[in-house]
C-alpha cells in the first residue's frame, strides 16, 4: 500500500516540472461567461457607515464566478478596504459552523419561505450577540435581504479562497487510500511549494478514499492532477476496448 503511495508522487512531480500536464488534469474552472460584475444591484448598499475620504483601490486575487462568487468577492472588497479581512473571515466561519452543529439554525438558513423581516431581524440579533464587526454584520443582513442565506456555506468557502490568495496562501487537497506518511506529506509539499514558487505558503488537507485503490488526486488551484489506480485502469480499459484496425494491403 506504501508504495501505491509513493509511486505517486514522482508521477506529479513530473506533470508539474513539464508545465503540461493535460493528461493528468482535469480542468474545473468556471465558464467565464457565467460571472455577470460584482456591482450589481444586490451590492447597491455601502458597507461603510460614512463617506471615506479616499477611496481605496482593491485588487482582487482570483477570479470568482457566479452567485456566490459575487458575494465572496463583494466581501473580500469590503473586508481589505477596512482592513478586516482575517476577522471578518473568522466570523463567517464560526457563522458556517454554528450552522452546521444546529439542525434548527441550518434549516432556517435554508428555507426560503421565511419572510425577510425575520431573516433579517434573526440575523442583526446573531451578530449583535456574537459581537461581529460592522462588515461581516452589514453582510449578512444583506444577504438574508436578498434571500441568500442558504448559500453562506459555499460562500464562505469562496470567500476563505480569496483570503489565502491575498495571504499568499494554496490549499492542496490530496487524496489517497491511506493517510500519507508524514515524510511523504513533506515531498508532496515541497514539490507543490517549487512549482508555485517563493512567496506562496503551501497547506496541504489529506482525504482517505479507499475507492481510488492507490496513487494521489492532487487538487490545488483549480486544476486536478488524477493519478489514482482507479482512473488509470479505467483509462486502460477503455484502451483495450478500442476497435483494432489492421493496414491490409
Amino acid at each position: 500500500m506504501a508504495g501505491r503511495l509513493r509511486s505517486g508522487l514522482p508521477l506529479l512531480r513530473r506533470a508539474l516540472a513539464a508545465g503540461n500536464p493535460s493528461s493528468f488534469e482535469r480542468s474545473a474552472a468556471p465558464k467565464a461567461l457565467l460571472c455577470p460584475t460584482i456591482y450589481n444591484t444586490e451590492f447597491a448598499r455601502s458597507y461603510a457607515s460614512g463617506a471615506p475620504a479616499k477611496e481605496k483601490n482593491v485588487k482582487v486575487p482570483l477570479k470568482l464566478f457566479g452567485v456566490t462568487g459575487n458575494y465572496a468577492t463583494a466581501l473580500y472588497i469590503a473586508a481589505v478596504k477596512t482592513n478586516t479581512l482575517d476577522k471578518v473571515e473568522s466570523e463567517l466561519l464560526s457563522l458556517v459552523e454554528a450552522s452546521k452543529k444546529s439542525p434548527k439554525f441550518s434549516q432556517f438558513m435554508r428555507d426560503v419561505s421565511v419572510s425577510k423581516d425575520v431573516r433579517v431581524k434573526a440575523l442583526t440579533d446573531i451578530c449583535a450577540e456574537a459581537k461581529f464587526s460592522d462588515i461581516t454584520k452589514h453582510f449578512m443582513v444583506i444577504t438574508a435581504e436578498n434571500g441568500r442565506l442558504r448559500l453562506i456555506e459555499r460562500i464562505a468557502e469562496r470567500f476563505s479562497k480569496l483570503s489565502m490568495a491575498h495571504r499568499g496562501e494554496v490549499q492542496a487537497i490530496v487524496t489517497s487510500v491511506i493517510p500519507l506518511p508524514p515524510d511523504e506529506e513533506k515531498q508532496l509539499k515541497e514539490t507543490l511549494q517549487e512549482i508555485l514558487g517563493q512567496g506562496t505558503t503551501v497547506k496541504v488537507e489529506q482525504k482517505v478514499d479507499p475507492n481510488i485503490l492507490g496513487g494521489l488526486i492532487v487538487e490545488f488551484d483549480d486544476k486536478v492532477f488524477d493519478m489514482s489506480i482507479r482512473t488509470r485502469a479505467a483509462q486502460m480499459e477503455r484502451f483495450l476496448r478500442e476497435p483494432i484496425h489492421l493496414d491490409v494491403n
